[in-house]
């Protein structure tokens, strides 16, 4: 069974080519990935049986820790880890073709921001700086990179120096992106406070420990009364996925055209939810072709009809992480 290329995959324009590609990847992957075939064969499950998406098993996340999850013999190039507190075990997601991963954060800016070009990039991103392996760092030195713009650039505790750039970008007119991580973001709100409603802030979750985590709401209330904005942006992804899906201020993300989120019930993991249901997430990332693409995650949501989902927390004993701490 051979997977689908990148034309494949990044051209997927309807819900029949993601299904096929769906199948045609599980296929793969369910030979290739040991670690899978292993959880495949322990479930009792007939991969010859598996002809829809809502048969597909998910791989549970915490499996990043404890096993190399891959699908490719080739080298790794980047081995990306989760952020946690001491004494955490961390994931590890080993990536043997990078170009993948940015091939799909690079066409997803484009579908739900445009041309890269046209952005001023700001990254306040202190707690991922001070570390190895962050694949966010990685996905905001490259747009940093692309947007081709001498006043992109990263922030540390710096306040001072972003306050002053945020001000001369708002004099410029120019259409600016503050990516940050949610307690950096805040701390600049309540230090260093600036009006300024054209600003887009996207916040990537995590609070690290370092403050009291908040519900959705009323962070986002902070963070709009600090920065003079109608809305939040946020992202959500996460190191063992390669695709990221993207809320434009209400809560709600959507999914670039090769990503689905479905949900299952919390008391039977392989039974899936119909929409408007709370359950657990389940992410399928077909940029992930070289490692899971079908990961059930640790997160609680609800998905709608046309595809959009919204994250309501977490299960109750699952590790803090780094990203997507909000409860809601």
């Amino acid at each position: 069974m051979t997977a689908p290329d990148k034309q494949q995959i990044f051209s997927i324009s309807n819900e029949q080519q993601f299904a096929e590609c769906a199948l045609q990847v599980f296929r793969f992957q369910a030979q290739r990935c040991e670690v899978y075939r292993e959880f495949i064969t322990n479930l009792k499950v007939d991969i010859d049986s598996v002809d829809n998406i809502e048969k597909i098993p998910f791989l549970p996340i915490s499996f990043f820790k404890s096993h190399g999850v891959v699908s490719s013999g080739d080298k790794v190039q980047v081995t990306f880890t989760s952020s946690g507190t001491t004494g955490m075990i961390n994931s590890r997601h080993l990536v043997t073709d990078v170009s993948w991963y940015e091939e799909s954060f690079r066409r997803a800016f484009d579908q739900f921001y445009g041309d890269i070009r046209d952005y001023c990039i700001l990254a306040l991103l202190p707690s991922y700086l001070e570390r190895e392996g962050s694949s966010l760092i990685y996905m905001a030195e490259d747009l940093v990179k692309r947007s081709q713009n001498p006043d992109s650039g990263f922030y540390l505790y710096n306040h001072h120096d972003l306050f002053a750039q945020l001000e001369k970008q708002q004099k410029s007119k120019k259409p600016t992106l503050l990516i940050g991580v949610t307690f950096a973001l805040l701390d600049f709100a309540e230090q260093s406070p600036i009006d300024f409603p054209e600003l887009i802030v996207m916040e990537t979750g995590g609070m690290k420990g370092r403050r009291k985590e908040m519900i959705r709401e009323e962070l986002h209330q902070t963070l709009c009364k600090g920065f003079g904005v109608s809305g939040i942006h946020s992202e959500y992804g996460m190191t063992e996925l390669l695709s990221q899906g993207y809320s434009n201020g209400n809560g709600i993300f959507n999914c670039p055209p090769w990503m689905r989120v479905i949900t299952r019930d919390t008391n039977d993991p392989i039974t899936i939810l119909d929409n408007e249901k709370t359950g657990g997430i389940n992410v399928i990332d077909l940029a992930n072709i070289n490692s899971c693409s079908f990961i059930a995650t640790q997160d609680l949501g609800k998905v709608y009809k046309d595809g959009s989902f919204q994250v309501l927390g977490r299960f109750d004993n699952s590790d803090i992480r780094g990203c997507n701490l909000l409860i809601a």
